[in-house]
């Protein structure tokens, strides 16, 4: 049986797997951010859920740059509210 890997939304601060969040890493080397990479990636990470007010929260007071020690561009803003599901 494989083990559930918990991540706390930074929208809403609830527990869920990992594999069900959106995750957004911005990298060590170049300071860019990526939004689900695959895990070779190495960097400062946050999770997401998918649903729109958790999106929204992170990004309203700026939460999301915050949590990732960066300024996000309007692109990746505009971006990540097209990741949401109904």
């Amino acid at each position: 049986m494989k083990k559930e890997t918990l991540r706390k939304c930074i929208g809403c601060f609830e527990l869920n797997d990992r594999n069900e969040m959106i995750k957004i890493t911005r990298e060590n080397k170049t300071g860019e951010i990526f939004i689900n990479p695959n895990s070779k990636i190495f960097g400062r990470s946050v999770y997401l859920c998918y649903n729109i007010s958790c999106i929204e929260n992170s990004l309203k007071k700026n939460k999301l740059g915050k949590f990732l020690k960066s300024k996000l561009t309007k692109e990746l803003e505009a971006k990540l509210r097209t990741f949401h599901k109904e």
